[in-house]
């Protein structure tokens, strides 16, 4: 699916997890237009974005290098999805605190 600006599009910001292309292809399975963008690329004034997804990622949001939430997500009016460490960075951008379970775990977990 090529992009024009008459083209709903959902960007998927890569922050280093393994299922960035994953999620993009199953967009495209629906019909959606999506690019995987690095997680700094600039989202302003883009025609057409509908959303964005922050993939997950091997970082915690306390690592001094962990890569970092782009400031634009926090002013735009459109839906933002984060999963796994996407979820914890915006938590942790708007105020929230990010805490590590009593285990590590991949996939479901139980509480």
């Amino acid at each position: 699916m090529t992009s024009s600006p008459d083209h709903d599009k959902i960007y998927v910001l890569d922050y280093g997890g393994q299922y960035a292309h994953l999620i993009a292809n199953r967009l495209r399975r629906l019909r959606v237009y999506s690019e995987i963008l690095p997680p700094d690329a600039p989202l302003s004034g883009i025609p057409g974005l509908k959303g964005v997804i922050l993939s997950g990622g091997p970082n915690s949001v306390y690592d001094p290098n962990a890569p970092a939430l782009n400031p634009d997500l926090l002013h735009m009016e459109m839906p933002a999805l984060g999963l796994c460490y996407g979820h914890q960075l915006l938590a942790h951008s708007l105020g929230g605190k990010v805490s590590p379970g009593t285990t590590k775990e991949y996939g479901l977990a139980w509480l």
